[in-house]
């Protein structure tokens, strides 16, 4: 399991624990001072702090390596992610005290789309995050359980990888549905410049016998995990480039791929 699940899992995986969603946390000065800059600095700081690690990677990779691991541990502090699949989704949006769709602030600092509407505030009153998140709050909607399920399930359809993100770990503050627009995917997956997020709890897996190799699921899969075989024409899960996502059985026709618990896996590996 992840390191979060050791420090904040309470034996169980971290984000399935339900103080971690409660507005108490939301509403605890230094927490709700940190939630009200977020937006305004990330959308002044992001592609400027990309630039300058990128450039220290190529010039002084000895110097970046040291401040690569400062500025993991202090994401690991703030605003840290993991990636789940569309099951554990649907159950955080049960468990959380209020829902409140809002745009992406990455997708605004990205591709200048003010409006992209993926992201799900998760026990953050949105009335006082008008001042700090204005771009970003015009278009804001409080969703029902079942309202926030059905936009999950539209945003798998699409092709959107789903993750949790806290606000001043462990409190859980946002679940984004995320693509390669998204900061943390250029900033870990196609950058490799910063870990900002853990692999999800699950990996995926290709059944040989059923697999007919139409390669429909490599499509869906962000992190270059799945790949193709020509000698036996069937694809197969590279486990150490898979991100437990799942988005890859929606491209299967064939049912031919299922998600596999890494926790159950690892201590009860005659189980599978």
């Amino acid at each position: 399991m992840c390191e979060f699940c050791t420090k904040h899992g309470e034996g169980k995986k971290w984000y399935e624990v339900v103080a971690h969603y409660n507005k108490e946390l939301a509403n605890e000065p230094k927490r709700n001072a940190y939630i009200q800059d977020f937006v305004p600095g990330i959308s002044k700081n992001a592609t400027a702090t990309m630039s300058r690690l990128s450039t220290l990677k190529s010039k002084i990779p000895y110097a970046y390596r040291f401040i690569r691991k400062i500025g993991t541990m202090h994401m690991k502090r703030t605003h840290y992610g993991q990636v789940i699949p569309i099951e554990d989704a649907l159950e955080i949006v049960a468990r959380t005290d209020s829902i409140t769709r809002v745009a992406c602030v990455c997708r605004s600092v990205t591709t200048g789309n003010n409006n992209a509407r993926y992201c799900l505030l998760l026990g953050i009153d949105p009335s006082g995050l008008i001042d700090g998140w204005t771009n970003l709050t015009k278009s804001l909607e409080t969703l029902t359980v079942k309202q926030a399920q059905l936009a999950l399930l539209d945003y798998e359809q699409k092709g959107l990888v789903h993750s949790v993100w806290t606000f001043e770990s462990p409190f859980i503050g946002a679940l984004c549905n995320c693509d390669r627009d998204c900061l943390a995917y250029r900033f870990q997956v196609s950058g490799d410049l910063l870990d900002v997020m853990f692999k999800g709890e699950y990996f995926a897996e290709i059944s040989q016998d059923v697999c007919i190799g139409c390669r429909k699921c490599m499509k869906y899969c962000h992190f270059g995990a799945i790949e193709y075989s020509i000698g036996r024409q069937k694809c197969h899960i590279n486990v150490s480039k898979c991100y437990g996502c799942g988005l890859c059985r929606v491209g299967c026709k064939k049912n031919a791929i299922t998600l596999q618990d890494k926790y159950v896996m690892a201590t009860h590996p005659t189980s599978l």
